[in-house]
């Protein structure tokens, strides 16, 4: 069966209750079931992980790289920063995807850089919950997981 992680960086914790006007009020918990069902429906084992802190988005990176598993990313604020896990997306062979729930580019200027977009296979930005699930699809297709 297919692997695939949904890695959410910072701030991902509060969905629903963090500004709702912009990310809606539906929660983690109800993304995370949303994309395990869309797994089931592809026959896709999907795990999903969230941390605001750094270094264990990087240790997801890189496990999923050790066994194989693509990857959907949503690197939160450190989209427009960390060099960190952009270099740990560029040391794995695997897929990286990267989401945003709502349309960085339509926000406040410093959302419009990603220093992670360049390393990853593709970024998927405004379409809600549905940008999970392409991310899912595009990593099913690809073949390389």
């Amino acid at each position: 069966m297919k692997q695939v992680y949904v890695i959410n960086g910072p701030n991902l914790n509060r969905l629903g209750l963090r500004e709702p006007n912009v990310y809606g009020h539906e929660t983690l918990s109800d993304l995370e079931a949303f994309i395990k069902e869309k797994g089931k429906q592809t026959s896709c084992e999907v795990s999903c992980f969230q941390s605001n802190e750094e270094g264990q988005l990087i240790n997801w990176i890189h496990a999923a790289g050790d066994v194989g598993a693509g990857v959907i990313l949503n690197p939160g604020a450190f989209t427009h920063y960390s060099y960190a896990i952009r270099d740990a997306i560029a040391s794995v062979s695997v897929p990286v995807i990267e989401v945003h729930l709502s349309n960085v580019h339509a926000r406040e200027a410093f959302r419009h850089e990603s220093v992670t977009a360049a390393v990853s296979r593709g970024q998927i930005v405004g379409l809600g919950f549905k940008g999970y699930h392409l991310a899912l699809l595009a990593l099913m297709e690809e073949g390389e997981i």
